[in-house]
């Protein structure tokens, strides 16, 4: 079975990428967590898009992506799991763990650096948080977190399994946590023991800044609670809390996938010609 996952990485990615897609589509239909701004249509077609478009500009820039990376890795003993020799259900665990770690820190250097918070706001900027959010993000960021992947797996060496297991995992947590669904309390409860649940992380998109800079974590709560950053619920409840970022309210230009890709370059102008006036 692991050869079959390795062999066919691609495919059963997407496999289980538009399963998870459907899965969280089908239930904040029927039972959503909040009133949505945007119609669906547009929130859909133009997210979705973004996502199309980012995945066409990877596999044409890196055609063997993180597997490919890692790989290579393998075949020339690169990394600390290359000279451990740990049991490899061991360094699978640890693999993971470390990598979402990274992806931890990842996120809070992106809200730290003025020009990666200029990119990660399009993640932001969404007026409503549902499961295509989870996946909208500018492709300069996905390209710039792909390097941070490609550099971690070189010092790692994790296995194939690993670099693939921890990729479905990322990808079908944040399509979770991002979807516009409702667990029972005692569920969620529960759930925030390991997992990020979709209540902890819209804290996250909140305007408020203080929540805002909190909840970094995609898969794994422990980052947040052991680093300082958990914040539980967001001080106006999450029926009543606004989502986005302030100035960008407007939902004829946020939600548009031209504004998508521009929003980084027009902020860089924006804060340069502030500076100017100020002078």
């Amino acid at each position: 079975m692991f050869d079959y996952l390795v062999e066919n990485e691609a495919q059963v990615r997407g496999i289980i990428f538009l399963s998870v897609l459907t899965l969280m589509w089908i239930w904040q239909s029927l039972k959503p967590r909040r009133a949505f701004k945007v119609k669906a249509s547009v929130r859909w077609t133009n997210n979705m898009a973004l996502v199309f478009f980012n995945s066409f500009v990877v596999r044409l820039i890196f055609p063997a992506a993180t597997l490919g990376v890692a790989s290579w890795a393998l075949e020339n003993q690169w990394g600390l799991f290359s000279l451990l020799h740990w049991p490899w259900y061991i360094e699978l665990v640890l693999a993971i763990v470390i990598l979402d770690l990274i992806i931890y820190w990842q996120h809070r250097l992106f809200h730290k650096v003025p020009f990666l918070w200029a990119l990660h706001k399009v993640h932001h900027v969404d007026q409503d948080i549902d499961v295509t959010t989870g996946s909208r993000f500018h492709t300069i960021e996905i390209i710039l977190s792909l390097l941070i992947k490609f550099a971690l797996v070189c010092l790692l060496g994790p296995s194939l399994l690993a670099v693939i297991l921890f990729e479905i995992i990322l990808n079908a947590c944040a399509m979770f946590n991002h979807a516009n669904v409702k667990l029972p309390l005692a569920v969620d409860k529960i759930f925030r023991f390991i997992l990020v649940t979709p209540d902890m992380h819209r804290v996250h998109h909140s305007t408020i800044g203080r929540e805002t800079n909190s909840n970094f974590g995609f898969n794994i709560t422990w980052w947040d609670k052991i680093f300082g950053s958990y914040q539980g619920q967001p001080k106006l409840g999450h029926d009543n809390m606004n989502i986005g970022v302030k100035g960008y309210e407007d939902i004829k230009q946020t939600q548009y996938l031209p504004f998508m890709l521009w929003l980084p370059f027009s902020q860089q102008k924006k804060e340069k010609n502030e500076r100017l006036n100020n002078q």
